[in-house]
């Protein structure tokens, strides 16, 4: 019988750069479209045939919450809600342990935010294929602007040629012991997460490849309020447009063309 393909879902932060406006709750549990934002997202993986479960980390104060917000929404998938940390690698390091106990170490894991509810199921397809075939799994989309690095944030010291430049998104996906192995030798040098903001980065600082996969463009993080207003219109877009498919993306592909949407 094969492994499992899990969700592991990060929603602990806090949102504090939401503003004024929206600090009655935490961000992942604002409501769009009369649904909290988290819900969306865990919709997406409860709705996917190929996944077979889902291990959420939220605020240790949410958890209840979580859980009746699962129940409301129908999400069946869901195994395991946990605390969160002080940091989102905290969350996923926690999330993750919880699901070690369930499953086998072979497990393919999707690590995802819980603030990225416009994830296509083709985006899906391709992380689990990839860590099928290459053990990893690294969502991206091509730059389309002039990436600059400045170490002051006034100087610039490098232009990247764009072409190849990517940013990296969600989910990232690993077998599971894989994906603990790494967050545990993070975990055990000094200053453990420090600067690692995602599995790529600690893949990447411990010197281990990973395989990058095309994302969808829509597949946004809800950070700031101008996001919340994008997400709602992007949602309503996917609901009124039949010139859209199922990624939100455009329908380009034609009948032995190309198709290279969302990249």
């Amino acid at each position: 019988m094969a492994s499992p393909n899990l969700a592991v879902i990060f929603a602990g932060g806090q949102g504090r750069r939401m503003g004024e406006r929206f600090e009655a709750r935490p961000k992942q549990f604002l409501l769009v479209n009369g649904k909290p934002i988290l819900a969306h997202t865990l919709e997406i993986f409860q709705r996917h045939g190929s996944v077979d479960g889902i291990y959420l980390a939220v605020l240790a104060d949410y958890m209840d919450y979580a859980l009746e917000m699962a129940a409301r929404y129908g999400l069946v998938k869901l195994r395991a809600v946990v605390a969160g940390g002080d940091t989102a690698q905290e969350s996923i390091y926690n999330a993750l342990c919880r699901a070690r106990e369930d499953n086998p170490p072979d497990s393919v894991v999707l690590i995802h935010d819980g603030v990225r509810p416009v994830l296509a199921d083709r985006v899906i397809d391709a992380n689990i294929e990839s860590v099928l075939r290459h053990g990893t799994a690294v969502t991206c989309t091509a730059c389309q602007e002039t990436i600059l690095e400045a170490e002051d944030g006034l100087k610039v010291r490098h232009v990247p040629l764009r072409a190849h430049t990517f940013a990296a998104q969600a989910p990232q996906s690993f077998r599971l012991a894989d994906v603990l192995a790494a967050h545990e030798a993070v975990r055990a040098r000094p200053g453990g997460y420090a600067g690692l903001v995602d599995a790529c980065t600690i893949y990447h600082v411990l010197g281990r490849p990973v395989r990058m996969v095309r994302g969808n463009r829509g597949n946004i993080k809800v950070t700031t309020p101008e996001d919340m207003y994008l997400l709602r219109a992007i949602l309503q877009y996917r609901q009124d447009s039949r010139g859209l498919d199922i990624d939100g993306d455009l329908q380009i592909r034609k009948a032995g063309g190309d198709d290279r949407r969302g990249f």
